[in-house]
């Protein structure tokens, strides 16, 4: 369970990380480099943050148990309304191809987030390996819809990395590095690998709450 619960703090606080830094440069448009900035982490963020949501809330639900499924409690209204995220801010395929249309009509914006990502250079060997496959990865032009997933994926996952690798403690990047960025990593929550501090995560998540 203490594996499930750092998991779940690792999303949300990866998912606040993101969220709090396009607030950021949509709140500095005189600046280049937070306008372009902007212009492709909303899609990428409104895309991964509302895909994430429904099977987090599940979870969540899950670990409650059964009060967590009845109506008076907070939980079965939260886990039916996470799927109107991505509806109400548009689907996941249109949010793809809003980054797709951005990164063609303005090839800087690509480059500006990039840019924003590589100032965790150096950080942690896993974040590096991971955005240099995912440089490499945007050069190819070869079925760019049919891999605009993939791609938000990834571009969501780098800068929520390079935001926890500059800003969070060592154990919180760590965690998330070794869960989200590694081949290892597994598919669902609760599946951290050992080694990991998940009381440190934890007392913090506490300390946010």
């Amino acid at each position: 369970m203490r594996n499930v619960l750092a998991d779940l703090a690792l999303e949300s606080e990866a998912a606040l990380a993101l969220t709090m830094r396009v607030a950021r440069a949509m709140d500095n448009q005189d600046d280049e480099h937070e306008k372009l900035l902007s212009r492709l982490a909303t899609p990428v963020g409104k895309y991964w943050v509302c895909k994430r949501t429904p099977n987090h809330a599940y979870e969540a639900m899950e670990v409650i148990g059964g009060s967590g499924v009845m109506e008076n409690h907070i939980m079965p209204r939260l886990f039916r309304e996470s799927p109107i995220n991505a509806i109400w801010e548009g689907s996941g395929n249109v949010q793809c191809l809003d980054i797709l249309r951005a990164i063609g009509k303005q090839p800087e914006v690509l480059q500006a987030y990039l840019s924003e990502v590589n100032k965790a250079r150096g950080g942690d060997p896993r974040l590096d390996r991971f955005v240099d496959q995912l440089q490499e990865s945007v050069t190819r032009t070869d079925e760019l819809q049919y891999r605009a997933r993939n791609l938000a994926d990834r571009l969501a996952l780098a800068l929520q990395g390079s935001l926890l690798v500059r800003h969070a403690p060592n154990h919180v990047a760590d965690a998330f590095c070794a869960s989200r960025l590694e081949a290892t990593g597994g598919l669902n929550y609760g599946t951290l690998s050992t080694g990991l501090d998940c009381a440190a995560i934890l007392d913090r998540a506490r300390a946010r709450a």
